[in-house]
């Protein structure tokens, strides 16, 4: 098997001219800057758009993208927008942080300047991608138009007659909101055109795209709205428990994520064609899929609706491998990797094993003084080859902030394994990023974060917390020739380029 490694960035953590990163030029020199660096692999966070925390893994469509990443060079180019326009909009002033709040309020404006410009309903290509797209589109479209009418609640607060989709309040509002449902499908057709001609970039240079599925989807989304017989739910939609995970080391409460939970029966008695549709849909617009959370799967944890905390929920049992056996019959093999971080089960490691796909590592949970047992999966020594090795993910600390917070005994534990007693802290991660890379796993992603050696500063997510995350971004000077060089050394020297 050939051995290769890649990079975790976020799209949004890219260097922008308009407060986030997009679909811009930028894009495109970071997949220039990868190849050079001799990655094989850009991985990414899920591209939906996201709703109140501004979470990708809480987004109001599985299947929609976000419109924060429309690249409004591209819009100028076209000339629907001046450069004027977008230079005058207020995006913050900070180039490495994101600030969502003046996204929303500035960036939305000009997009519906472009649509209002566009003449999109005369363009052939946009009428072609509506009626394409129209199993998913039609409803998020709609959804997205009746949230922006009720001022933005979710849609379990909204009138009645909406709420449960009657028949004469679907026409009505489909009429009623003609242009505001017209305008977010037209930002849909141009993030879709605009990631078609990005990702096809990437493959003609060698840079295969990893996506990110949540297997949940959001309770304030088109999905739950549109299909709630997918879902348990009872007759007025509210649902009957909710997803999270149990108590554990790391949170004494657990974690209570509120999505809402898969009526396994029901997608049973389907041949589970709503996730093969969403699979089938995500293996068009990714080269490799990674599936978070994939044990639920195997057992899914469930809290009563309406509960505090998870202390209260329960393990249930999910669909296990007859899902994948008809995924794989319907669709056919395709590369995916399986999420499976936590605690695992036996049942979890067979559902991986019977699966094919290979799971992940992740270097930061070998030296957890509080399970030696779990730890030990996680040693480099004992990767498999059919694994993905990481140092981090997008929901840890960075390698650096990890190595400072960890107790005196584990950070001993940590250097005994390296033979390593006088590194300098602030220099250890490289020692770090080398035992990843030259593990046994075929596949070995890097956080650029780690590749700078940054502190939890530049962290991406700390779980269970608002208001902080999801806004690092990087500045075109970090890319730089020198980091490009070290990278594609290291990369070299453990053999994951094939020359």
């Amino acid at each position: 098997m050939k051995r290769a490694a890649g990079i975790l960035l976020p799209i949004t953590s890219l260097p922008s001219n308009y407060g986030i990163g997009c679909f811009s030029k930028s894009a495109y020199d970071f997949i220039d800057w990868l190849k050079k660096a001799g990655q094989t692999y850009w991985q990414i966070l899920p591209i939906g758009p996201t709703s109140y925390g501004d979470s990708p893994y809480q987004s109001f469509s599985t299947f929609a993208g976000n419109p924060y990443f429309i690249s409004l060079e591209a819009l100028i180019e076209e000339g629907v927008l001046t450069e004027e326009e977008c230079k005058e909009a207020d995006f913050g002033s900070q180039p490495n942080d994101i600030d969502y709040k003046k996204l929303y309020y500035n960036r939305y404006p000009l997009l519906r300047k472009a649509y209002e410009r566009s003449k999109v309903n005369e363009n052939k290509a946009y009428l072609e991608f509506v009626e394409k797209n129209q199993w998913w589109l039609s409803d998020y479209a709609l959804f997205m138009a009746v949230k922006s009418r009720f001022d933005g609640v979710e849609w379990t607060q909204w009138a009645e007659d909406i709420r449960l989709r009657w028949g004469f309040a679907m026409d009505y509002y489909r009429r009623e909101l003609y242009f505001e449902i017209e305008f977010q499908q037209y930002m849909q057709f141009k993030f879709f055109e605009q990631w078609k001609k990005l990702k096809d970039y990437a493959n003609q240079n060698g840079i295969r795209i990893i996506g990110d599925i949540p297997i949940y989807v959001a309770m304030d989304s088109a999905d739950t709205w549109a299909h709630p017989e997918l879902f348990q739910l009872d007759e007025q939609n509210v649902p009957y428990a909710v997803a999270g995970c149990p108590p554990d080391g790391f949170s004494a409460d657990g974690q209570l994520w509120g999505n809402p939970l898969y009526r396994w029966n029901y997608h049973k008695s389907t041949g589970y064609d709503w996730w093969i549709s969403r699979l089938a849909y995500c293996f068009q617009l990714y080269d490799v899929v990674r599936i978070d959370h994939f044990r639920g799967f195997d057992e899914y944890y469930s809290i009563p609706y309406g509960a505090k905390s998870a202390k209260t929920g329960h393990w249930e049992k999910g669909p296990g491998i007859e899902l994948f056996r008809c995924v794989e019959q319907r669709l056919g093999w395709h590369e995916v990797i399986a999420e499976d971080l936590g605690y695992v089960t036996d049942s979890v490691r067979k559902l991986v094993y019977e699966s094919g796909f290979p799971g992940m590592k992740v270097l930061e949970f070998a030296f957890d003084s509080r399970d030696s047992g779990s730890a030990n999966d996680y040693l480099p020594h004992n990767y498999i080859e059919n694994s993905v090795a990481y140092t981090g993910t997008h929901d840890n600390e960075t390698i650096c902030g990890w190595f400072e917070s960890i107790s005196k005994a584990e950070q001993q534990m940590a250097r005994e394994y390296l033979c390593d007693f006088y590194t300098p802290k602030k220099q250890l991660y490289q020692a770090f990023l080398a035992l990843v890379m030259r593990s046994n796993a075929k596949t070995c992603i890097i956080p650029m974060q780690d590749y700078l050696g940054y502190d939890n500063q530049c962290r991406i997510n700390t779980p269970s917390t608002v208001g902080k995350n999801w806004r690092w971004r990087l500045t075109k000077v970090e890319l730089s020739k020198e980091l490009q060089e070290e990278i594609y050394n290291r990369t070299k020297r453990y053999g994951r380029i094939e020359e």
